[in-house]
């Protein structure tokens, strides 16, 4: 096959909203893309600069590229979604959930069943959800089983009972199998489990105390006390979903993107009760942001399927400027609006805030995942050429603040993850201020002195924070003091400075290299530098901190508490004793010639 020509190809290129599907040499299918103008959005991809290394190994393997041309951009929308579902092409973020959603199935009959559901809804009854996994309606159904007390149980086994089960002796079930329970009474056990599914639980916590206090006044106790709990449970369920001021039916979308790769995490909302939630790991390049990966989720999610049961409205944790497409498309397919909102307040904010916080934790589980941490622990291996997986990596960063308070930091990774009890911090003393090659030189000889002395551990790699100058210093520490040889790793972050776009150089300045934005070895590079940063800048805070909240007068004999809060008092603060003259500090309450001669001395001492 003749080598793909740009330039011929743009030049023919529709400027009409379409679709674009690049192929490689093989004929097979890399990504499936959407744009309002087909020829501008295309012609980006072949310029000189700029590009982000996902996109750049994408234009590399192109050697064909479809278009179809649709009447609007949200046309566009919809037949890219339904390409990426049928053929999953390598490049597109990846929606991973292939399962159908669980309902709550409400059976027909006298003494009506509650069960999980999958799939059809062929069976004749009431379905409430959909509910974003199985474990969530068991909790449910755990509680209806303890509250009102609706049998579960297979219709054959409840045909066939004799004598009442486990479930009635534990007061989970009225055994309606053995005519243990009135019909209307279980009627109205079901009414209970029916508001209770609707999220009507205000209004049945309302009713239920109606008949208490109707069964308390016809003093029957026993009716009154079992009332009593089913109240309880309603309210323990109430506090734990954050129900105060909630409504509507609304679906909560947060998303986390990190070098290790993404999560969205799903709350459903239906009837202002949080039915519910889910953890989602797209298929992402280092370098999409949150944004990238919630919009792609959303269409997805809410495009690729007409069974769900969709709300009137979703809270999303980023904004994305092609979002008016998304809901226009949503308009189109399900011939209904649907809102938008990401600045909430109250409950919907802590729902939202619920949503982040459990994708934060979901994404941070992930990167430990021991299983997750080999395969990249390995990647780099293959990227360095290592015969083996390297077992201890140590990261150096440098962090300040106009050179003031410098800190800088070694992190420590091992196959399982940071070995946070060998991080290291180091305040940097003696130095020009800024000149941070003199500030990583300390750090680098305060470490490898004292483990050449003592023989303390040495990493197998060793990964500096910066490019060719960094790299090359490193090298001078570690000659100077003999420390045994291991692998250097300079990491620069490239012109942009952004994520995936990080040029490498292995143990010298000739040895240059780059890894695609999808490699895990680039995403544990990723990590450990952002880990060595986060713990420098930490360090940095405090000590600035520290150094900004300690006065002068400290250090002064004869200043002890009580005499600074006088004087402090007296000038009105610290600024304007600074400023005071000597006379001035020596006219103060308490404070001779001889002492104000000191207090000058220690304010005025840089």
């Amino acid at each position: 096959m003749a080598s793909f020509d740009p330039a011929e190809f743009l030049a023919a290129c529709s400027g009409r909203p379409g679709v674009y599907r690049m192929l490689d040499s093989d004929g097979k299918l890399l990504y499936v893309g959407k744009a309002k103008n087909l020829k501008k959005r295309l012609s980006s991809y072949f310029r000189q600069t700029g590009l982000l290394t996902k996109t750049r190994a994408l234009v590399a393997r192109i050697a064909q590229i479809e278009t179809t041309i649709t009447g609007n951009e949200t046309e566009a929308l919809l037949l890219e979604q339904s390409l990426i579902k049928q053929w999953r092409p390598p490049y597109n973020i990846l929606l991973r959930d292939d399962k159908s959603y669980p309902y709550v199935h409400l059976s027909d009959g006298d003494f009506p069943r509650l069960s999980i559901h999958r799939g059809a809804k062929k069976a004749a009854g009431r379905y409430f959800g959909p509910y974003p996994s199985a474990g969530a309606i068991r909790e449910s159904l755990a509680l209806l089983q303890k509250a009102f007390q609706v049998r579960q149980c297979e219709d054959s086994y409840y045909r066939n009972r004799t004598r009442p089960c486990l479930q009635y002796q534990i007061k989970r079930c009225k055994a309606p199998c053995v005519q243990l329970v009135e019909p209307d009474e279980y009627a109205v056990d079901v009414r209970h489990s029916i508001m209770f599914l609707e999220g009507r639980s205000n209004a049945l916590a309302e009713e239920l105390s109606k008949a208490m206090e109707a069964a308390a006044a016809g003093l029957d106790f026993e009716r009154a006390a079992s009332i009593r709990d089913q109240i309880g449970i309603i309210r323990r369920v109430q506090d734990q979903q954050n129900i105060e001021g909630g409504s509507g039916d609304i679906d909560v979308v947060a998303a986390v993107a990190s070098p290790g790769g993404a999560c969205v995490h799903l709350v459903t909302v239906r009837g202002g009760r949080v039915l519910g939630s889910k953890n989602f790991f797209p298929q992402v390049a280092v370098e999409e942001s949150a944004a990238d990966v919630l919009l792609a989720f959303m269409e997805q999610y809410y495009l690729g399927s007409l069974e769900r049961d969709f709300p009137t409205e979703i809270i999303v944790n980023a904004t994305h400027e092609d979002i008016g497409v998304f809901v226009d498309a949503f308009a189109a397919v399900h011939r209904r609006e649907i809102g938008i909102a990401h600045r909430v307040r109250g409950t919907r904010a802590r729902w939202q805030q619920m949503a982040l916080t459990n994708a934060e934790q979901a994404m941070a589980a992930r990167l430990a995942n021991r299983q997750h941490l080999s395969a990249r622990y390995l990647a780099l291996a293959d990227a360095l050429g290592l015969d083996e997986p390297p077992k201890r990596l140590e990261c150096f960063d440098i962090s300040h603040s106009s050179g003031e308070a410098t800190v800088a930091s070694c992190v420590v990774f091992g196959p399982e993850g940071p070995l946070k009890s060998d991080y290291r911090r180091f305040n940097i003393e003696g130095v020009t201020a800024g000149d941070d090659y003199a500030a990583m030189h300390q750090a680098l000889t305060r470490r490898f002195r004292k483990a050449s002395e003592e023989g303390s551990k040495l990493p197998d790699v060793l990964l500096v924070d910066g490019g060719k100058g960094q790299l090359n210093m490193a090298r001078e520490v570690l000659q100077a003091l003999n420390v045994p040889p291991f692998v250097l790793l300079g990491v620069a972050k490239g012109v942009t400075r952004k994520p995936g776009l990080e040029t490498l150089y292995l143990n010298d300045a000739e040895h240059e290299f780059t890894l695609p934005g999808t490699s895990p070895a680039l995403h544990l590079i990723q990590q450990i530098r952002d880990e060595a940063h986060r713990f420098a800048i930490t360090g940095h805070r405090a000590r600035r901190g520290k150094a900004r909240r300690s006065s002068s007068l400290e250090d002064v004999p004869g200043v002890g508490p009580k005499r600074r809060r006088e004087l402090l008092k007296h000038f009105g603060g610290l600024q304007e004793l600074c400023r005071a003259s000597l006379d001035e500090i020596a006219k103060a309450p308490g404070i001779s010639k001889k002492l104000a001669e000191s207090i000058y001395a220690a304010l005025h001492s840089e």
